[in-house]
């Protein structure tokens, strides 16, 4: 089998830096399982309801999830909103906040509140450039006569090239990419340009969400042509591209289209529990498909993709200096995971199939049965 050669292999603990925690119940629910996929460090999103933009909310907000999993460091972000002014990006350098998180009015979860006009905010990326703090930009354009979820990402690429070229030492994070050319826009970019790629999108293509409400997320999954440049791009070892899981967690009657039945449904998929054996079994499958070669996943780019080249360009660092052992070990999918409640359930990317690794350590350990 492919990348036996891993069995045993330790690393440095992956970082996540693309996580959705939510609030509430649905938070104390799904931070714990942060350790479960064997990060230590998360970006977290602000798109919360109301969302955060003031400082004060988002120290707050870090402090909740402290008290849930303090075995955490959490990089927090505001929301690109009117309040966010110069003087707050000012606030939020010095009170540690990692980044801004730029939504596309109306193109995913809570984005109701996000941006029309990127001009208006120029005044913005000016102080967040010259403060060195970090844009994270959906890379969407939002639906219209010539815009569906299939070209919106392709479609925001020219809004991308002129924000690096209006604020050249601004930098950038083009989050979760899934085509081909978002990959090639951030590779023409300079070096203060990155992007993440999630777990997810190095299985799926378009024949896999339509239909399937529980690999339906934004931006949707693209063309095979796609997910082979994220599966080359991921084992290439270029520091510009990095792991954000996006796992982002619905109650499962969301995915449903709501108590109804008749609503929408939410988009996104839940892959926390499970983010460094999805990855793993990822490159293995595209090695067996013959998609990657066993060659071009080593060590070194494999932990570089999990963490280090991302915790490089966030100029964070594992304090912990905590280590990862992979595992070739067969685990099942847990089904879901449930609050104590038992009023909400969230439902596992890939639930019921067979993974073929774990992680594992003296502090961690991913769970292996389902339910």
């Amino acid at each position: 089998m492919p990348l036996e050669k891993f069995d045993g292999l330790e690393l440095s603990a992956p970082s996540d830096f693309h996580v959705h925690l939510r609030d509430g119940e649905m938070m104390r629910l799904v931070t714990p399982t942060i350790r479960q996929g064997g990060n230590n460090i998360v970006f977290v999103m602000p798109n919360l309801v109301p969302p955060i933009t003031t400082v004060q909310r988002a120290l707050d907000y870090q402090k909740q999830l402290q008290s849930i999993e303090p075995a955490v460091k959490y990089l927090m972000s505001l929301y690109l909103h009117p309040d966010v002014t110069p003087e707050v990006i000012r606030e939020a350098k010095k009170a540690g906040i990692a980044g801004v998180k730029s939504y596309p009015a109306g193109v995913t979860t809570n984005s109701s509140s996000g941006v029309v006009d990127y001009e208006q905010f120029y005044p913005v990326f000016k102080a967040m450039e010259e403060e060195d703090m970090i844009l994270n930009l959906h890379g969407e354009s939002p639906s219209g006569p010539d815009i569906t979820v299939l070209n919106a990402e392709e479609a925001f690429l020219p809004t991308l090239l002129d924000l690096h070229k209006r604020f050249p030492n601004l930098r950038i994070i083009l989050e979760h990419c899934t085509t081909a050319a978002a990959i090639e826009a951030v590779k023409e970019c300079g070096d203060n340009v990155a992007a993440t790629i999630t777990a997810h999108h190095l299985y799926l293509t378009v024949d896999d969400w339509a239909g399937d409400a529980f690999c339906f997320c934004k931006p949707v999954a693209k063309l095979p042509k796609d997910k082979r440049a994220i599966l080359k791009i991921a084992v290439s070892g270029n520091p510009k591209f990095f792991f954000g899981s996006d796992s982002a967690p619905h109650p499962v009657e969301a995915k449903h289209g709501g108590a109804s039945g008749k609503g929408k449904i939410a988009a996104g998929v839940f892959t926390q529990p499970y983010t460094t054996p999805y990855v793993v079994d990822a490159l293995e499958r595209a090695c067996e498909k013959r998609l990657l070669s066993e060659d071009q996943v080593t060590k070194e780019k494999l932990e570089g993709f999990l963490g280090g080249f991302g915790r490089a360009f966030y100029k964070v660092s594992d304090d912990r200096q905590e280590r990862m052992v992979l595992k070739k070990q067969k685990t099942i999918v847990a089904e879901s995971i449930r609050a104590e409640s038992g009023n909400l359930e969230v439902v596992n990317f890939r639930k019921g199939e067979e993974l073929g690794w774990t992680v594992a350590s003296s502090s961690y350990k991913l769970p292996t049965k389902s339910r």
